[in-house]
């Protein structure tokens, strides 16, 4: 299974705590460039939200400099994972012999396909709480940032989340059940500091919480990352190059811009409730899942 024992066995869990620290030691020099490019006339407050004061800086700029910090990232998961823990990289990503691009590449085109979906239909239902944003050199830009950069940003999200952090739950806990749980109850709650909480509520981390659970729960069920990869790639790449808003973390060159007033819709509740589950599902007849219980629940032998 993704987990046992054998990957983490050589090292104990203070390992684990060391190793997320020099990843958020990668990530936070990769943030670097973001800071340097605030204007300097820019008046920053004790109490300044972080994520205001980026807006300063260009769209596409802004968006090249969130995504160079997960590039820099990588480097330092490799370092822990193979120099640290002495394991291959291999084994955060899946129990295959060799990690299988099909998956991916599935995921990726379902969930591009639901996204795109959803946003066809919200703009046809009710065009007038959206404006056409398109420019064709601004979006080209946007267009090959986001095609270069997101896939990194996403899979590094999922490398240390699914792959990196769920083993050393799971080490520590013998469960799998809690390394799900907690993984999934970190990675939503960082979605705190987003925009979108402030101007939404609380009630938009039921999302972000089953955001982390749906990318958990396939993780585990098909023994690797390849399908939380390509599904949280799909994500953010066709949100970012087909809709934007005012009050998003990531405030874009898109094809559309969302003008109503900042609300939860029962979107937000039947995607995580409704839309995930049968996703799910899908993945499940495909790839024939076998033993739920065993896989999401059961100790770690």
């Amino acid at each position: 299974m993704f987990l046992d024992r054998v990957t983490f066995r050589k090292k104990g869990f203070g390992y684990y705590l060391l190793g997320s620290f020099i990843i958020i030691v990668f990530n936070q020099l990769g943030q670097i460039p973001l800071l340097f490019s605030i204007p300097s006339d820019i008046i920053i407050e004790p109490d300044s939200n972080p994520m205001d004061i980026i807006k300063y800086i260009p769209s596409n700029l802004r968006i090249f400099l969130i995504l160079l910090a997960s590039l820099i990232t990588v480097p330092g998961i490799w370092l822990v994972v193979v120099k640290l823990h002495e394991l291959s990289f291999k084994s955060i990503v899946t129990k295959r012999k060799k990690i299988d691009y099909n998956r991916i590449i599935f995921s990726f085109l379902l969930w591009g396909l639901v996204v795109t979906s959803f946003v066809i239909i919200g703009y046809f239902a009710a065009p007038e709480n959206y404006e056409f944003n398109f420019k064709l050199k601004e979006f080209i830009i946007l267009a090959i940032i986001a095609i270069l950069l997101i896939p990194v940003q996403t899979s590094v999200e999922e490398l240390v989340f699914r792959g990196y952090l769920m083993q050393g739950f799971g080490g520590l806990f013998n469960s799998r059940l809690l390394a799900l749980f907690l993984t999934s109850v970190i990675f939503g709650s960082l979605h705190l500091i987003n925009p979108e909480v402030e101007a939404l509520g609380y009630g938009i981390m039921v999302q972000y919480l089953g955001y982390g659970f749906i990318l958990g729960i396939m993780t585990l069920m098909d023994e690797g990352l390849e399908l939380a990869i390509g599904f949280h790639a799909a994500n953010n790449l066709f949100i970012v190059l087909l809709l934007t808003s005012s009050w998003t973390v990531f405030e874009t060159e898109s094809i559309l811009r969302d003008i109503s007033d900042p609300a939860l819709t029962p979107l937000n509740f039947i995607i995580p409730l409704i839309i995930y589950p049968i996703l799910l599902y899908v993945f499940a007849r495909k790839y024939s899942w076998k033993d739920w219980y065993g896989k999401l629940v059961s100790r770690i032998n």
